[in-house]
């Protein structure tokens, strides 16, 4: 006998026999709702700094007499609150400006949607740091490849199978880098982070730390991490960074290594101390002999400005008395 002959089994829901179609579609639109900012949490690993700079101080102004002008957009936590997906700055100036409540849009969002829209928002910002990039690209491009791209294809020369034909095409075509220089930048993710943070100090140029290009960052990125806690060490003791050459260099001994093995610091030193293209021949002093004049963490370049001045005092009193 067949069961429930006769019957539609397609019965409406409760919101479609007590509301309108109308009603329906209203509750189906995204709204701009205000929220306190405490209820909104961070972007789980968050790539992008909210740096407490000269900018951030004129957005808090600019919201302090303005408001948020653009909505944040946010989705819900299942645990209750919200989750910041893109207005993270906007976020930060309401609070320095004493806001309650901001604008948000609230979307419905699965967690590979939230890194695409994420990445993609930021990457409009003015200053964005090699780091921030190496990182929302990684995150982005393993989004995609969850949401079906193809991963199994091999890639460009820079590494094997590092991002996928059609992933790479899609990535690139939405970035204001090409498939080659988002490699290059997905490869800092290998650098222990005080390697990396000398790749940002090249866009940041702070006092005193040294700086190191993209290029040569890219090839230390495929060093055993010892060897390249070494090379760090060395760096900070030589106040010098590898050029290109001598990175390709490292990188070739490295590889060359059996597992289990790596290459000795003494080789690295070696390697640092030759001669680069173009060299302008420095005079150098061991940091061990002159540290003990300085506070501890004193950077290299304020020594060298102090010991600058303190030559001139010096000479300007040996030529008075000869007056």
């Amino acid at each position: 006998m067949a069961k429930n002959s006769g019957f539609n089994l397609n019965l409406p829901s409760l919101d479609d026999l007590f509301t309108t179609e109308a009603e329906r579609a209203d509750a189906k639109l995204e709204k701009v709702v205000l929220l306190p900012p405490e209820d909104i949490s961070e972007f789980p690993n968050h790539p992008f700094q909210v740096r407490m700079d000269e900018a951030m101080k004129e957005m808090a102004q600019s919201v302090r007499e303005n408001g948020v002008l653009v909505p944040a957009l946010v989705r819900l936590k299942e645990g209750g609150g919200y989750e910041m997906v893109s207005g993270h700055r906007r976020k930060r100036a309401a609070e320095l400006a004493g806001l309650r409540e901001i604008p948000c849009i609230v979307r419905d969002l699965t967690d590979d949607q939230a890194v695409v829209i994420m990445v993609d928002s930021n990457l409009q910002r003015e200053q964005i740091l090699p780091s921030e990039k190496a990182f929302a690209y990684k995150m982005k491009l393993d989004a995609m490849k969850r949401q079906g791209f193809r991963s199994d294809l091999t890639s460009a020369p820079l590494g094997p199978k590092l991002l996928g034909h059609r992933s790479n095409i899609e990535l690139a075509a939405e970035s204001p880098d090409g498939k080659t220089q988002i490699q290059r930048y997905i490869r800092l993710t290998n650098l222990i982070p005080e390697l990396l943070s000398l790749v940002d100090n090249s866009i940041l140029k702070e006092p005193g730390k040294p700086q190191m290009a993209l290029r040569p960052a890219v090839e230390l990125s495929y060093l055993r991490k010892e060897e390249q806690l070494d090379l760090f060490d060395l760096i900070e003791e030589l106040d010098a960074t590898p050029s290109h050459a001598q990175a390709l260099q490292l990188r070739q001994l490295s590889e060359g290594k059996a597992p289990g093995q790596r290459v000795a610091r003494d080789t690295i030193l070696f390697i640092l101390e030759q001669k680069k293209p173009n060299q302008v021949e420095q005079f150098k002093m061991s940091k061990e002999r002159i540290s003990r004049f300085f506070p501890a963490g004193t950077p290299a370049a304020k020594m060298e400005e102090t010991i600058v001045k303190a030559l001139e005092l010096y000479l300007k009193r040996q030529r008075d008395r000869e007056r």
